[in-house]
């Protein structure tokens, strides 16, 4: 009479040990919907205070503490990587080979990567990732995600970026954690679904924010700066396409006057 108890406590026991990766990887992943308020601060302190559900803050300088600290508050949190730039800071920037490392892209310390060669930076932005979920992040912004587009030192074409850009979003997902696309304007109608959420920068300023419509026809969340258009400018525009559209300065500081 004693097996069926022991086969059940062994069966507990085995229960009681899938990793939280695996539990992590099965669960549904956070699903942004279109107008829910954002916080997008990459520089200074972090000013947990600001009364927006959602965060976008940098994976290698925050710690898992301040994810923890932002989701005791009721918020969820986005991780900020460089997937399509080189970064001569960050801790594992001498683990990137010369041959991957192209031209800069306006931004001081920071190149373009050849996007092609995933045989290179598939590992290296898997092992970027993994540090996002084991400190908690609940999505991944990965940004520079338009290379085909800049002058980079490489002939990429749009065919790369959409291989390299699937990639990182199936990166993502098998960690459980949703991911945005940066920008990359042109590719959304055959990536929409690929992503869970957009993130763009100054599509008012250029007259581009129509262009983000598959997102929020997708029932999913566009979240958008502007840093040279006063909101007088762009919120009104930003209410009627349900984007969630906020003025910042350039830092990424804490300040912000959301629409």
């Amino acid at each position: 009479m004693r097996r069926p108890i022991l086969l059940l406590a062994l069966l507990l026991l085995l229960a009681g040990c899938t990793t939280d990766s695996d539990s992590r990887a099965s669960a549904p992943r956070w699903r942004p919907r279109p107008g829910v308020a954002w916080q997008w601060q990459l520089s200074g302190r972090i000013d947990t205070s600001v009364d927006a559900p959602v965060y976008d803050i940098d994976g290698f300088d925050r710690s898992g503490a301040t994810v923890a600290a932002l989701h005791r508050k009721g918020r969820k949190v986005i991780c900020y990587l460089s997937t399509g730039a080189w970064e001569d800071w960050r801790p594992d920037a001498k683990k990137f080979p010369r041959s991957v490392i192209g031209k800069g892209n306006g931004w001081k310390g920071e190149r373009w990567l050849d996007i092609r060669r995933t045989n290179v930076l598939e590992p290296l932005m898997a092992a970027r990732l993994d540090m996002c979920r084991d400190k908690g992040f609940d999505a991944v912004e990965p940004d520079n995600m338009d290379g085909y587009r800049n002058t980079t030192g490489f002939p990429l074409t749009a065919a790369d970026q959409l291989r390299y850009n699937r990639l990182l979003a199936k990166l993502a997902h098998d960690r459980g954690m949703a991911v945005g696309l940066k920008n990359d304007l042109d590719q959304i109608p055959r990536l929409v679904k690929d992503f869970d959420f957009a993130v763009n920068e100054q599509c008012a300023q250029y007259g581009e924010c129509a262009a983000l419509k598959p997102f929020v026809e997708a029932d999913k969340a566009v979240f958008h700066v502007e840093y040279e258009l006063p909101t007088s400018r762009f919120c009104a525009q930003s209410r009627r396409l349900k984007l969630s559209s906020m003025l910042k300065k350039y830092e990424l500081g804490a300040w912000r006057r959301a629409c």
